[in-house]
């Protein structure tokens, strides 16, 4: 059996929400007081490096795309780009559709609950000022990762690597250890305060309904897939079973890719086009992980009556779409990503960001064995473009 250090994230966090809930019972008050503490500096430290981590990730993903040659990466990550949107606002249209009816009581509970008592206040924090706000980061990303497209030399570019490269070791080495705690801290404090019920109650529930839009995403993917390429679109879906089931275990796309390169061969896409469709995809193509972001900050916008008009999703999903790029590099990278997005443009507080975080890794495996199940149906389509010779040259 692996050390509990060696253990996947999911396990981690569903054991910290079982263990937060349990200690919620007999916990005392100062003791709960000293991991709403740790919450509290925690939470200051996210908002200190998300716009970090949004300048890392982005600028080297726009400038190493804009690195590619021939107009087929570009239709390539353009495909990966509406699939993701589009899987977005399909998740937008079912819950907001839905969620009335199938979520009411847990929805009109979770409303109920204060998420700013201070019953059990923080002995202290700290205070750590974000050197820019998100928007700014977004912007200097954009500006920096187009710029570096057109200008000669390495140096500037080697610094975004080499930040990038820090973004993942602090969000591996740093932030994913702590997250379990701060996860306990979050549902130590719920439990502590009466509240945790709803919670599990609305959790339970989003996650049959995220599952079964996730099925149908898959299915809608290949079948358009299957009508540009002319391929039957159930038997190419089964085909790519192999790398959904490889996904869910090792919980990465990239991990994943020789499984799902192969299986995008059996389904009949010519080995060239498998060798940069699937890697590319495997880092751009998130449509899976954007279902499921949208589904969970509703149901909590909705819950806390906050802002959840089409317009205001319509900017995040577009905005979380570019934002996403290169987040699979690390476990539960999307979620880590969409931190910003989710504060700046949504209004979510740390707490919840918290239950945000809780709920998506609770189903954080499905949501990359989608990912790379729907890189097959792009690779489908990219072979029948090449096949039909519209586009010159290879990528």
């Amino acid at each position: 059996m692996k050390p509990f250090k060696e253990w996947g994230l999911l396990p981690k966090v569903l054991i910290a929400i079982a263990l937060g809930i349990i200690c919620s019972f007999f916990f005392p008050d100062w003791l709960v007081r000293c991991f709403v503490t740790i919450n509290s500096i925690f939470s200051n430290f996210l908002g200190l490096f998300i716009p970090i981590i949004i300048l890392g990730l982005i600028a080297p993903g726009i400038f190493e795309l804009g690195k590619g040659a021939g107009k087929l990466l570009l239709i390539t990550a353009a495909i990966a780009y509406a699939s993701t949107i589009l899987a977005g606002l399909f998740s937008y249209g079912t819950c907001r559709a839905t969620y009335s009816s199938l979520l009411g009581d847990a929805l009109t509970s979770l409303g109920n609950i204060d998420m700013e008592s201070n019953d059990l206040k923080y002995y202290f924090t700290i205070d750590m000022p974000p050197l820019m706000s998100v928007t700014t980061s977004l912007v200097l990303a954009f500006v920096i990762g187009l710029s570096l497209i057109g200008i000669k030399g390495d140096t500037f570019r080697n610094v975004m690597l080499e930040l990038r490269e820090l973004v993942f070791l602090v969000i591996r080495k740093v932030i994913i250890p702590i997250l379990p705690v701060f996860i306990f801290g979050v549902f130590l404090e719920m439990g502590a305060e009466g509240n945790v019920g709803p919670v599990l109650g609305m959790f339970l529930k989003i996650i049959l309904i995220i599952f079964a839009m996730h099925v149908t995403v898959l299915v809608l993917q290949f079948c358009i897939a299957g009508a540009i390429a002319h391929r039957n679109p159930f038997k190419a879906l089964v085909t790519m079973l192999p790398a959904y089931v490889t996904a869910l275990g090792t919980q990465s796309s990239a991990a994943t890719i020789p499984v799902t390169r192969a299986q995008a061969i059996k389904n009949g896409v010519d080995p060239d086009v498998a060798d940069f469709v699937v890697p590319l995809c495997a880092t751009i193509h998130m449509s899976c992980s954007m279902l499921k972001i949208v589904a969970c900050a509703l149901a909590i916008s909705m819950s806390m009556h906050l802002d959840f008009s089409f317009a205001t999703y319509a900017g995040f999903i577009l905005m979380l779409g570019i934002t996403m790029i290169a987040a699979p590099g690390v476990p539960g990278g999307a979620i880590m990503a969409a931190l910003g997005l989710l504060a700046s443009m949504l209004g979510f507080d740390a707490n919840m960001q918290g239950l945000m975080i809780a709920l998506y890794i609770a189903m954080d495996s499905f949501g990359t064995a989608g990912n790379v199940t729907g890189d097959g149906a792009i690779a489908l389509i990219i072979n029948k473009i090449k096949l039909k010779g519209n586009v010159v040259g290879n990528a």
